[in-house]
């Protein structure tokens, strides 16, 4: 795909954060592409910031892959916990779909 169709929405040096974040956004129905996952050797050779992992999104997602970062990141604690309607798992407030069945939060 090329650059200027899709637009970065996070970065960070650790790739399990970035894998994270991406699940995120693959479980709130946004197509992710990941970026730069093995350029981590490259480190010292090219700039930092290009060698951290990435995810991007298409532009029409970027406003909520952005705010489901920042929820995310940020912690949401004024939301209460949940029972997923699929499988009855109890859920933090945070999360909005099930880690058991992939539901998303009523």
């Amino acid at each position: 795909m090329n650059d200027f169709a899709f637009v970065r929405v996070f970065s960070h040096a650790n790739p399990l954060l970035v894998g994270h974040v991406a699940n995120l956004l693959e479980v709130a129905g946004i197509p992710v592409e990941r970026r730069n996952l093995t350029l981590g050797g490259g480190a010292g050779e090219l700039p930092p910031g290009d060698c951290e992992p990435e995810v991007w999104v298409a532009p029409h997602n970027r406003a909520r892959a952005e705010a489901l970062i920042h929820d995310a990141l940020e912690g949401r604690e004024d939301r209460p916990a949940w029972t997923c309607p699929g499988c009855g798992e109890r859920l933090e407030g945070a999360f909005d779909a099930c880690w058991n069945c992939g539901r998303t939060r009523p």
